[in-house]
This record gives C-alpha cells, sequence and structure tokens, in this order.
C-alpha cells in the first residue's frame, strides 16, 4: 500500500488537525484517527493500517515542523490505541525499527503523563506500556517503577475500561516479576505501601496483592523496607473488605517470619516505632497484631528493643486501659516479656501503681485481670511482694487502702494464686509462709478488712482476734461493713473449707471462734451476713468444749491441753511458748505496726473532713 492510500483511508481535514498549532484540534484528530483504525482492525485490512503508520512516521514524525511531529506523535498512539490487541504486530513500524526511538528517552516522557487525568491520553499510555512490554527486546520490567504508580494510579479511574486495561497490564506484570531473577524491589516497595493507604478499595486491594507477594519474592532487598510495608499491612489487618483482610494476615504472618538479622538492615527501632503507632488505632485487630510484633521483637532482638524502652513504655502503660480483655492480656505478655530483668520489673510494678493511683477507673475494672495475669507471667509471690513493698510506704493513705483492698480480694478469690494461699497458711510453721507473710504484713495495715483477712488465711487466728479488738467505733463505717460482708460471703467458698473444717475442733480453734465470734459483733443483726455467719457458728459441735480445757499462762496467752498431752498456741501451731513470739514472728509488735497505721487513717480521715467542712462553709458565706 502506498502513502496515496493512505491518504485516502484518512479524511483531508483529520490529516490538517494533525498539525495543527492547538493542542485540541490535534487531539480530535487523533480520536477520529483512533475510530478509523479500530474499524480497520475489525475488517482486518492490515495493509491499509500499515500505510497509515508508513504516513504518520515519514510525513509526521521525521517532518522539521514542531506541529507536525507532534501531529505524527499523537496519532501514532491513536493507532496503538485502534489497535487494541493487534498492536504488536505493527510495533516495528510505529517503534521498534525506528532509529530515533529509545526507550531510556521514551520513559522520562511516559512517566511525566501517567498521572494526566484525561481519559484517553490514559487510555493510549496504557496502550504504549503494554505494546512495548510485548516486545521481547525491550525490558519494560525493568523501567516498571518509573510509571508503576501511574498505573495504580489509573486503578480508581472513572472508566471502567481504563481501569480494566490497567489492572490488566499491573497483573501481567506481577507475573513477570514472579519468573524474573532481577527486580527492583525496593523502588516498587515504596510506591505500593503509599497505594496501600489508598481511599480506593480496589487499589488497596491491588497493593496489597502485590505486597504480599514481595515479601515472599523479594528476600534479603526488601529487608531495609520491612517497617514502612510493616505500617502499610497493620491498618488493613482490619478493613472493612474481607480479601483485604485476609491477603493482609496472610502478609503479616509472612513477614514476621522472616528472622531477619539488623547487620542485613533490618531496623528495629522503626518496626518497634511502627508497631507502638499502630497500638493506638482505633481497630481491635491491628492493636493486637501491633502487640504480636513487639513481643516477637522482644523475643528475638531483646538488647536492640530495650535500647527503645522509653520511647514505647508508656505507649503500653496507656494500652492496659484498652476497651478489649484480649489486647490487654497480649499488653501484660509484652511487659512481663520486658520485665524478666530486675530493673525492668521493678519499674514494670512502680508504674503499674503509679497509672492504678491516677484512674482509679483502671483498677476497678481491669485491675483484677492485670494483677491476675502477671502473677502467672512473673511469678505470683514475686509480685505481690513487689506490690506489698511499693504500697508500705505510700503517702496517699486513701489509694494505700484501696490498693490494699483490691489485691486482697484477688487474693482470696483467684484461683492463679492458690499457691500463694497455700504457702500463707504455713506461715506459723515454716519459713516460706513467714517471710510470705511478713512481707504483706506491713502494707495490709492500710485496710483492717485485709488485714483480717490475712490472719485467717495464715491461720494465725489470735492475730485476728487482737487485730479484731483493737478497732474503735471510727473504723467501723459503711465501708468496712461492704468489705466485711464481703469477707463473710468468702467464707463460704472452698478457699475457706479448711477454716470451716477446724470449726469441728472448737476446743483446739478456740482463737478462730473467738475472731468468728468477734466479726459476728460488729455485724448489724438484720444483715444477710450476719444471718451466714451465726447460721454457720450454730454449727459448731459443742461437745468438743469438754474434752480440751485452756490453760492460761503468765504471758496471756491460751494453751489447751488435749488428750495426748501436746499444747498448742496460736491454734495450730504446737509447743511453741516464747511470749508474743510464733515461728519468729512478732505478733506483738505487728499489732503495735498496724494501729500506728490505723491510727494515720483516722488522723487522716479527719483531716479530710475538717477539710470538706470548711469548704462548705466558705461556700455558703459566698
Amino acid at each position: 500500500m502506498t502513502i496515496a492510500e493512505a491518504l485516502s483511508v484518512i479524511p483531508a481535514a483529520v490529516l490538517r488537525n494533525l498539525s495543527d498549532k492547538l493542542y485540541e484540534k490535534r487531539k480530535n484528530a487523533a480520536l477520529e484517527l483512533e475510530g478509523i483504525i479500530k474499524q480497520l482492525t475489525g475488517a482486518g485490512d492490515h495493509d491499509k493500517i500499515t500505510s497509515v503508520i508508513n504516513l504518520l512516521t515519514q510525513e509526521y514524525t521525521y517532518s522539521p515542523q514542531a506541529h507536525n511531529r507532534k501531529g505524527g506523535l499523537i496519532g501514532l498512539a491513536a493507532v496503538t490505541v485502534g489497535l487494541t490487541s493487534e498492536a504488536a504486530q505493527h510495533l516495528e513500524d510505529i517503534v521498534t525499527e525506528s532509529e530515533q526511538f529509545s526507550i531510556e528517552e521514551f520513559i522520562p516522557l511516559l512517566r511525566e503523563r501517567m498521572n494526566v487525568l484525561n481519559p484517553h491520553v490514559r487510555q493510549f499510555l496504557v496502550g504504549w506500556i503494554t505494546v512495548l512490554d510485548s516486545v521481547p527486546d525491550i525490558d519494560m520490567l525493568g523501567f516498571l517503577p518509573d510509571f508503576l504508580d501511574g498505573l495504580f494510579n489509573m486503578l480508581s479511574d472513572s472508566s471502567h475500561e481504563i481501569r480494566q486495561q490497567a489492572d490488566s497490564a499491573l497483573s501481567e506484570f506481577l507475573e513477570e516479576i514472579k519468573n524474573s531473577p532481577s527486580v527492583d524491589y525496593g523502588r516498587m516497595a515504596e510506591i505500593l505501601v503509599q497505594r496501600a493507604g489508598s481511599q480506593d478499595e480496589f487499589t488497596r486491594l491491588t497493593a496489597i496483592t502485590w505486597i504480599n507477594e514481595f515479601v515472599k519474592l523479594g528476600g534479603d532487598q526488601l529487608v531495609p523496607y520491612y517497617a514502612d510495608i510493616l505500617g502499610a499491612i497493620l491498618p488493613c489487618i482490619s478493613d472493612k473488605e474481607e480479601k483485604i483482610r485476609v491477603v493482609s494476615r496472610e502478609t503479616n504472618e509472612e513477614l514476621r517470619g522472616n528472622e531477619a538479622d539488623p547487620a542485613e538492615g533490618f531496623d528495629v527501632g522503626a518496626i518497634l516505632s511502627v508497631a507502638r503507632r499502630q497500638l493506638s488505632s482505633e481497630w481491635e485487630a491491628t492493636r493486637i497484631e501491633a502487640l504480636h510484633w513487639m513481643w516477637t521483637l522482644l523475643n528475638r532482638h531483646r538488647s536492640e528493643v530495650l535500647v527503645f524502652l522509653n520511647d514505647v513504655f508508656d505507649t503500653l502503660l496507656r494500652a492496659l486501659s484498652d476497651s478489649s480483655d484480649e489486647v490487654v492480656l497480649l499488653v501484660l505478655e509484652v511487659h512481663a516479656c520486658i520485665a524478666e530483668d530486675p530493673q525492668h520489673f521493678r519499674q514494670l510494678v512502680v508504674f503499674l501503681v503509679h497509672s492504678f493511683q491516677h484512674d482509679h477507673s483502671l483498677l476497678e475494672k481491669r485491675g483484677a485481670l492485670i494483677i491476675r495475669r502477671l502473677c502467672v507471667l512473673l511469678n505470683a509471690e514475686r509480685v505481690y511482694r513487689e506490690l506489698s513493698t511499693i504500697l508500705e510506704g505510700e503517702s496517699d493513705l486513701d489509694f494505700a487502702s484501696v490498693m490494699v483492698q483490691a489485691l486482697n480480694l484477688i487474693l482470696l478469690t483467684s484461683t492463679e494464686l492458690s499457691d500463694l494461699r497455700d504457702h500463707l497458711k504455713g506461715s506459723l510453721i515454716n519459713d516460706a509462709g513467714r517471710d510470705l507473710f511478713l512481707s504483706l504484713y506491713a502494707s495490709w495495715c492500710h485496710s483492717p478488712m485485709a488485714m483480717i483477712s490475712l490472719c485467717l488465711l495464715a491461720q494465725a487466728y489470735q492475730h485476728a482476734s487482737s487485730v479484731i479488738q483493737s478497732l474503735v467505733e471510727e473504723d467501723i463505717n459503711v465501708k468496712f461493713l461492704v468489705q466485711l460482708h464481703k469477707l463473710i460471703h468468702l467464707l463460704e467458698t472452698p478457699t475457706f473449707a479448711y477454716l470451716r473444717l477446724q470449726l469441728l475442733e472448737p476446743g483446739r480453734y478456740i482463737w478462730l471462734l473467738k475472731a468468728l465470734y468477734g466479726l459476728l459483733m460488729l455485724l448489724p443483726q438484720q444483715s444477710a451476713a450476719f444471718k451466714i455467719l451465726r447460721t454457720r457458728l450454730k454449727t459448731v459441735p459443742s461437745y468438743s468444749f469438754k474434752e480440751e480445757r485452756p490453760v492460761r499462762t503468765s504471758s496471756g496467752i491460751s494453751f489447751f491441753n488435749g488428750g495426748g498431752g501436746s499444747q498448742i498456741s496460736e491454734d495450730g501451731n504446737p509447743n511453741e511458748n516464747s511470749h508474743d513470739m510464733h515461728n519468729g514472728i512478732n505478733f506483738g509488735s505487728r499489732l503495735k505496726h498496724f494501729k500506728q497505721i490505723q491510727q494515720q487513717h483516722r488522723l487522716h480521715s479527719k483531716s479530710e473532713t475538717h477539710s470538706r467542712f470548711n469548704s462548705a462553709s466558705s461556700m455558703k458565706e459566698v
């Protein structure tokens, strides 16, 4: 076919407008030319198509006139678009055999135009990319980072056809990446991370799918980009679209399974920073995975993580107030991992007490969950000893009392602390029980009811009776009675089964009876707790009193002379008679300390009442 033949195919007006100085006229001419080529392609008339390409190449693209050259280029682009899937067989007239064509020079021009919004230009660009990629001698994959972002941008185009073409091109490139030994993962990873945060759902899904493949294929080349990738994945784990959530979770697991080394560019600090930020996400699933990453980093790169501890510690503490129980439990796992070192253990417990002090709702809503879990993770006795040491010197007496009451209730009711309770039962007969009892005693002095409970657990019934006898009128307030009510109910639980069985031997455990009757005398007669305790005491057998007779020594300590002649002091502890000393515990000194602390509480309460009264009076005067 000759050029003359091509002139008969294309209207003169179209050819004239192709070289017009106005871009709009050249564009409209190109659109008409695209339609002509589509008709010829549909008819299979490739000879005429070739003549049109020759005309545009020789008369326009090689012209010394700038407008002609521009018309030739846009005309060739229109031909490429019009050819659609048939473009490959005509590409060598268009590109590859043109001495003036340079892929290196072409790519920057392509990149500059990738974000143009005009749908026709976009269609033309995707067409060029697809055609060039089909040429064996052109390595378009090597230039993919230059126009990848533009292709992703087209995935949200308003035109379904453009979206489809861009998706098709991206799918083809992804398959090529899977089979290519040399890929620039790094540059493209940066683009994918940005696109994973797109508002467009399809763009997010495509970006996450690409990231998923990159994590599997990228190897060491991708390690320096792990932090950025993680920052893209974690929010998508909570995406509203299920497909995105599934791929994101798979990618996250794959990424966490890659045990990279800091020497390979694995930035522990950057990844930890991403996890810390995502711990503030509004989505529970994202917060959970952020905590899994923190735990993983601590186990694999402990020393590196501890360098950044100050950056994450406050965030972890705030997370203890999270609305999700699962998140709180994971936070505690991370805290426990950090607290393996003694100095960090102390820091954790101090910060925890501080948090409870400044956020009473945290103590009320999550206190039991937090303390119980820490006891499992870090050893119950270690946790309780440290808490007691801190609370012993607490200047805020009101908080100290509330905190001790909370710890005491957990001690009495939690299955996780059953071993601790067993140790306390041996307070009067072995060193381990005694040391634990003494470590808790000083802080438990902040709450009379906690102290009574501790003594009942330790089977120090005589001391429990002494504590009850030391209470004065102002101690028996509403708060005290509420706590006493709880204790009476707890006495009916399996925790105190041993105590109830000891009531079968009232002669031997006379101080237990005295302590329980002391509690009964403090209860209002119409209360449910009074009726429960009175009913229990009525079941105590009376015959045992006749078999054993109390003997009082000069020191004031009672012993009971049983049939075998053994002597028992501090109920259940045989053959000790050293005034107020029992298994090395000076109960007289301890009682004195308890009274001193309680006196401080009374003075503090009076001061608070006086301050409130003065404040109310001042308001009335105003």
